[in-house]
């Protein structure tokens, strides 16, 4: 039983770091990135979908991102979602496609957008420390249902607080090495 709840405190942490891997994808850090705009929701034919579906999106230098829809008539809905997204960036269309110059960051910029994955990062902890939470609530029920034993709860919360700690560790890894990201010039 303790072995159902150590599988589910993985799962959901695992879940909870690779998300905030994609979250922190999205903020921009000078250098173009497909996960910069592949999310972007763009209004195609009067259904709302992520940019990824409706057109191919490539990195040909390192600040550059071009867009090719796959139906020219989706250009200019591209262009507004982008506009309407407000990441900082202006799209041109050239009738063909959409190309998308990342431009340098500002110092000022790059401190709002450290500070932004400094946010992100304690509500990743928070999350996480949610998810710990909620397992140790599960061993106490199995402990007060007699299923195991105190000495069991006792050990397993220790369990529990080690997987729990490795993950934070592994979200604070992240989180610095994307703010070293977007401080470099």
């Amino acid at each position: 039983m303790v072995d159902v709840v150590f599988s589910e405190l993985n799962s959901r942490l695992q879940k909870a770091v690779g998300g905030f891997v994609k979250e922190l994808a999205t903020i921009r850090t000078g250098r173009a990135t497909p996960a910069l705009v592949e999310n972007i929701i763009v209004d195609y034919h009067g259904v709302s979908t992520p940019l990824r579906q409706t057109a191919s999106i490539s990195i040909p230098e390192a600040n550059l991102i071009i867009i090719q829809p796959w139906e020219r008539t989706l250009l200019h809905n591209i262009e507004r979602a982008i506009l309407k997204a407000d990441i900082g960036i202006n799209p041109l269309n050239d009738g063909n496609a959409i190309r998308v110059i990342i431009p340098p960051l500002s110092e000022e910029r790059r401190i709002e957008l450290a500070k932004l994955v400094s946010k992100r990062m304690e509500e990743r902890r928070v999350i996480l420390r949610n998810i710990r939470r909620d397992s140790i609530g599960k061993l106490r029920e199995m402990e007060k249902n007699k299923e195991i034993s105190q000495d069991e709860l006792k050990s397993s919360i220790k369990q529990v607080d080690v997987i729990n700690d490795s993950f934070v560790d592994e979200v604070n890894r992240i989180g610095q090495d994307k703010e070293k990201e977007i401080k470099e010039v």
